[in-house]
């Protein structure tokens, strides 16, 4: 009875570790993505790493790299962070004053994650976009990252109900028939999926890459598209594959009943 017992503990561990290992999320989360005249124009940028649905929070060491893409000019903000926690998990924090009319994109490239369970390093390049001002052009311009998702829809300005369209990129080209997963920030708990499968969704893009998601609720909405980069990382003396993800943070506003 008590090696039945065991075993069945040891399985449903084995479950649990399964079912949130492909999961993870880098998060750029600003305090507001549309900037208005009269409005506060302090923007706070939080930086972690997490399962956003479940609220289930990682260790994010201080990232690689961080800065913003500000009106076409790359301004490094690496010294601006400081630590912070983010679902009981350290996390880092900036903050950013749009000066003039424009859009900011906002880049986190991270230190590379060892995942036991999915015997591989994670690296997942995250972005976000900031509207200030009422200056609308340049957010569908890629950033040049290894691999990204390119906005085909305003990454701002979404009712709830919107399409939101991107295309993944991989060494600058589109991948065909990539899978993005989708998962929603469920910041304040609120939110019961009906069943794991509807924690963390699927699409898969068309033969150009491109994908189309409808929000069905207002509030933040993370994308990621997982490739294996062509290099590989040495861990304990075995060359192991690097997932990198391409992900980017949509805020989807509510929309009118």
């Amino acid at each position: 009875m008590k090696s039945r017992v065991t075993a069945a503990i040891l399985t449903a561990a084995l479950v649990l570790t399964w079912g949130t290992a492909w999961a993870h999320f880098g998060m750029v989360i600003p305090s507001d993505n549309m900037v208005m005249q009269g409005e506060a124009a302090k923007v706070q940028l939080t930086l972690s790493f997490s399962h956003p649905f479940e609220g289930i929070g990682m260790d994010l060491e201080k990232p690689a790299a961080f800065y913003g893409i500000v009106r076409g000019e790359k301004v490094d903000m690496g010294k601006s962070l400081t630590q912070t926690k983010v679902m009981d998990h350290p996390a880092w924090q900036s903050e950013f004053t749009p000066k003039r009319p424009g859009i900011s994109v906002f880049v986190m490239e991270p230190k590379p994650y060892w995942e036991p369970a999915e015997d591989c390093f994670i690296v997942h390049l995250t972005k976000t976009y900031v509207a200030a001002y009422g200056d609308d052009e340049g957010w569908d311009e890629p950033v040049g990252l290894a691999t990204e998702i390119l906005p085909l829809s305003k990454p701002y300005g979404l009712w709830t109900g919107n399409l939101f369209q991107g295309q993944v990129l991989f060494n600058g080209k589109p991948v065909p028939h990539a899978e993005v997963e989708v998962e929603y920030y469920n910041q304040k708990g609120g939110i019961q999926a009906p069943s794991d499968y509807m924690v963390t969704q699927t699409i898969k893009a068309d033969q150009n890459g491109v994908f189309s998601y409808v929000a069905p609720f207002p509030g933040w909405w993370g994308f990621a598209a997982l490739n294996t980069a062509d290099e590989k990382i040495t861990h304990n003396g075995e060359a192991k594959d690097i997932e990198m993800g391409a992900v980017v943070w949509v805020k989807f506003e509510k929309g009118l009943e």
